[in-house]
């Protein structure tokens, strides 16, 4: 299983040098958890950046992996990891997400660089 976290996704959509290393997790639907949270984030920065209607494409290629929704479970995961971790709310619950379903990570936010199940690529 995979977990592709908001900066990688973005990554992906603009095709930057990164693009190619989670154009694999993204393009493995079986296999793409896609964590609610970078639903919000990508959504909210391809907005910004372009405009309502790309974010709403970008949203049904997302959908189309499994969406996890945050339960309370996941939130309370998402803070152990994230004091453990040191890791903002976002991305503790991306990782937290991965770790529960025995996922790689790919991202190539720094935030997680080193961490157990994660795939990073720098530059981003």
């Amino acid at each position: 299983m995979n977990v592709v976290d908001s900066s990688a996704w973005l990554s992906y959509f603009a095709g930057d040098d990164n693009a190619a290393a989670f154009s694999g997790p993204i393009e493995d639907i079986e296999k793409l958890l896609v964590p609610s949270i970078t639903l919000t984030e990508v959504f909210k920065c391809i907005a910004r950046q372009r405009d309502e209607g790309t974010a709403l494409r970008v949203m049904a290629h997302m959908e189309q992996g499994k969406v996890i929704p945050l339960d309370c479970a996941l939130a309370i995961d998402a803070a152990v990891l994230g004091l453990q971790h040191q890791l903002p709310l976002a991305d503790s619950i991306i990782y937290a997400t991965a770790q529960k379903y025995d996922a790689q990570l790919w991202t190539q936010d720094a935030d997680f660089e080193g961490l157990v199940g994660v795939s990073y690529f720098a530059g981003g």
